[in-house]
């Protein structure tokens, strides 16, 4: 036997036996799939809708909203800063002008920080509020799937190309998330 043949013998072993694999693979994924129970949850929906996802939502805004006013109150004081040393920049000494233009940069630099000291707080804080709800909830798909049966539950995200309406979990979840917000 040559070693060209032994070579090719050799390869179609392996692929008789991929083959048969694959085979043995179709046919136990056949048979799981025709008594798989699927579902989807959309967790999007369920922090935009649950009572605890708007309570959230509100005091989000509400930050947001005071951090504004500060901001918007910094802005002004900044401007007004701005246009006194230009409308007194010509009566000023060049040490004073230069004083007050130092003044008016070291102000800025505290209003930039500020910004963005406002900015990370509100994402730090919108990141640990809403994982603790992220956390509630998948603990609570969890539950609800082993409790009815569901051999997957899925994240409803764009990979998923096509849901059934019917298999959307998502309200009898939020039903049991807004109870347990409720009896609280």
């Amino acid at each position: 036997m040559t070693r060209h043949s032994k070579d090719k013998g050799e390869n179609t072993v392996k692929t008789i036996l991929l083959a048969c694999f694959l085979t043995c693979c179709i046919s136990v994924t056949s048979a799981l799939a025709a008594d798989a129970k699927l579902g989807y949850f959309d967790l999007q929906r369920a922090m935009r809708t649950s009572v605890e996802g708007q309570r959230v939502q509100e005091q989000l805004s509400l930050r947001y909203s005071n951090y504004q006013k500060e901001i918007a109150a910094k802005q002004n004081e900044l401007q007004n800063l701005k246009e006194n040393l230009e409308t007194q920049s010509s009566h000023l000494s060049e040490s004073d002008k230069t004083s007050k233009e130092k003044a008016y940069q070291m102000r800025l630099k505290e209003f930039e920080r500020y910004t963005k000291d406002a900015q990370d707080d509100m994402q730090a804080h919108d990141k640990e509020i809403s994982g603790k709800i992220i956390e509630k909830t998948i603990k609570t798909v969890q539950e609800y799937g082993k409790e009815n049966g569901y051999t997957f539950i899925f994240m409803k995200s764009d990979a998923l190309l096509f849901t059934d309406a019917k298999v959307d979990l998502t309200n009898d979840i939020l039903k049991i998330l807004d109870a347990a917000q409720k009896g609280r």
